[in-house]
């Protein structure tokens, strides 16, 4: 007996170590049309979506991942014995917020806007692999070039960097949070 499609595709996302990109899922199923794969990855997202399952398919980091649901996260939190969400330090932050927005871009270039070293953010945000190096600029000292990765997209639930804020939205956002504070 044959899996259906539905079942294939299922079994791929399953499977898959990063964000199975629908390049990727049609590479693997090249064997069937584009439009058949494209209608069948539509009504596995319907099902998982609509049904009362304490997993899901989203889509993330440009790809499609299984996730828990997050009215189970508490139990999923005990089982797996996390405290917390692991977070990110307010350098940190403002470091990845430099480089999602001015990327690439260099070390002394982030130094430039955040006005401090940030030499041990990066090396942190390397190790967390939410940034990578991208080479080397053509400058003098040829410094290294950082760019953010799929698991910065993924961690902050981003498909692409598009999805970031545009500085219209985060205007709008920061004037009506101070229009909405109490006067003192």
């Amino acid at each position: 007996m044959t899996p259906d499609l539905k079942e294939i595709i299922e079994s791929l996302v399953f499977i898959s170590l990063e964000p199975l990109t629908p390049e990727k899922l049609k590479e693997a199923l090249a064997d069937f049309p584009a439009a058949e794969v494209e209608e069948a990855l539509r009504d596995l997202l319907h099902s998982y979506s609509a049904g009362s399952r304490g997993i899901q398919i989203i889509q993330t980091g440009g790809g499609y991942v299984f996730s828990t649901r997050a009215e189970c996260d508490p139990w999923v939190r005990r089982l797996l014995k996390i405290d917390r969400k692991s977070k990110l330090s307010g350098a940190a932050l403002e470091t990845l917020s430099i480089i999602a927005y001015h990327q690439p871009i260099t070390s002394s270039e982030i130094q430039a806007l955040r006005g401090v070293d940030s030499s041990y953010t990066l090396k942190t945000l390397l190790e967390k692999r939410m940034i990578r190096i991208v080479g080397r600029k053509s400058s003098p000292g040829r410094p290294l070039i950082y760019r953010t990765t799929d698991r910065f997209l993924a961690h902050f639930g981003l498909n692409s960097l598009e999805d970031l804020p545009t500085e219209e939205e985060i205007a709008k956002i920061l004037g009506e949070e101070k229009t909405s504070e109490p006067e003192p």
